[in-house]
């Protein structure tokens, strides 16, 4: 998908432009409404659909303090927005400078620079711009000036609740991954580049793939069987997800590690993808590296058991 960084990018195409605005960690049932309403009015006009997000939360500019973990990293973003049927997603880099933006100087520049914005579909609680200056009702008053409809949509509720991603954040740190994929309409899943760790799963010979998923909200901890996409391919594994309590480390970190059955390529740098099948266990100390290897045997046969089902 090409990833636009201007929206003059467009202005070489002069057809109306459709676009839906947000965020849009995720992207749950809520946001795929804002962009099905964007899709929408591009095949009802003729025009070309566009969805704008931001390269990282805002708070990790505004309020670094209160940044959420997110539910995606920014590629996996990228793929679920593709995967709707969106061919141009401008990328706006959200950094000091542009957060010291009027929500007014925001969408003008926008209507400016794309030529001919023909609309703009975002959550009705959206708020953008220097401290939250626009809205909704903003949006609709230079709608009125500068030709353009304004489509503000109201949450998708499921069991009687909105569907938000702070939901879903809750739904995923407790385990309930059934209510996250529920609400994200269709299964949940992380992703992250795969790092050198320190190699102790080749050690006791069951390499590992480390990946890096810094900033992302995660299931409990626990072992768990695992679809896994790298380059492409399809495998099937286990998870490790955890702090190696055995290992006794005085500064135990997080650990996401996973044995790609009946795989054995390095794939150093690849990003990996995995969906959660199920929960073998929750994670133990066991007494000694032995009893350690011994469990891990029995997590993978748990595994293949588990999708040989």
């Amino acid at each position: 998908m090409p990833i636009l960084t201007a929206a003059t990018e467009l202005r070489a195409r002069p057809r109306k432009v459709c676009v839906a605005i947000g965020v849009f960690d995720g992207v749950h049932l809520g946001h795929q409404q804002v962009i099905r309403q964007t899709l929408g009015d591009a095949r009802q006009h003729e025009g070309v659909p566009v969805v704008i997000t931001f390269d990282r939360h805002p708070n990790a500019v505004v309020a670094p303090d209160r940044v959420p973990p997110m539910l995606h990293s920014l590629p996996q973003k990228l793929r679920a927005i593709e995967s709707l049927g969106i061919a141009n997603t401008l990328l706006i880099r959200f950094d000091r400078a542009f957060s010291e933006q009027t929500g007014e100087q925001f969408i003008r520049s926008l209507a400016r620079d794309f030529g001919h914005l023909h609309s703009v579909s975002v959550g009705s609680e959206f708020t953008f711009g220097y401290k939250r200056s626009g809205n909704v009702a903003l949006l609709k008053q230079l709608g009125a000036e500068l030709k353009f409809i304004v489509h503000g949509l109201a949450a998708v509720s499921l069991d009687g609740e909105p569907v938000s991603s702070t939901r879903i954040r809750e739904a995923v740190r407790t385990g309930d991954l059934d209510s996250a994929s529920q609400m994200l309409g269709r299964e949940y899943s992380i992703a992250g580049s795969v790092i050198r760790g320190d190699q102790l799963g080749r050690k006791l010979g069951f390499p590992t793939a480390n990946l890096d998923v810094a900033g992302l909200i995660l299931p409990p901890n626990g072992v768990y069987a695992v679809h896994a996409r790298v380059a492409g391919r399809e495998h099937r594994g286990a998870l490790n997800l955890g702090l190696r309590p055995t290992l006794a480390s005085p500064t135990p970190r997080l650990q996401c590690e996973v044995h790609l059955l009946d795989f054995a390529e390095e794939i150093y740098g690849e990003e990996l993808e995995l969906t959660f099948a199920t929960k073998l266990r929750d994670e133990q100390k066991f007494p000694d590296l032995a009893a350690l290897q011994s469990q891990i045997h029995r997590d993978f046969a748990a595994a293949r058991a588990c999708f040989s089902a």
